[in-house]
C-alpha cells in the first residue's frame, strides 16, 4: 500500500472532512488491514510498516520460575524514514 491507497481508504471511511478522529481511526484500520494481508505500508517521510513473523520460545513466568512455551506470532514492525530520524535528531 502506497500513500495514495492509504488516501483513498481514508476517504471511504471518513465522510466528513473535518472529522480528525475518524480519519486516524482510518489509518490504524487501513494500516492493519494491510498488515494481516502481508502487505507492507510505506508513507514517505514518516516510514514503513511491516508484519514480521516471531519464532515461538521458551519463556519463563515470572511469578513461578516455571518454564511456558510462547506460540509463534505476527508482529508489527516499523521502520522509520531518514526525514523523520533527521527531524528527530536535528
Amino acid at each position: 500500500m502506497n500513500k495514495a491507497e492509504l488516501i483513498n481508504c481514508i476517504r471511504a471511511n471518513c465522510h466528513d472532512n473535518k472529522a480528525a478522529a475518524s480519519a486516524i481511526d482510518s489509518l490504524v484500520t487501513a494500516i492493519g488491514h494491510a498488515l494481516a494481508r502481508g502487505e507492507e505500508v510505506s508513507i514517505p517521510g514518516l516510514g514503513k510498516f511491516t508484519a514480521k513473523q516471531r519464532a515461538a520460545r521458551t519463556g519463563r513466568n515470572p511469578k513461578t520460575g516455571e518454564s511456558i512455551l510462547i506460540p509463534a506470532s505476527v508482529v508489527p514492525s516499523f521502520k522509520p524514514a531518514k526525514a523523520l530520524k533527521d527531524s528527530i535528531n536535528n
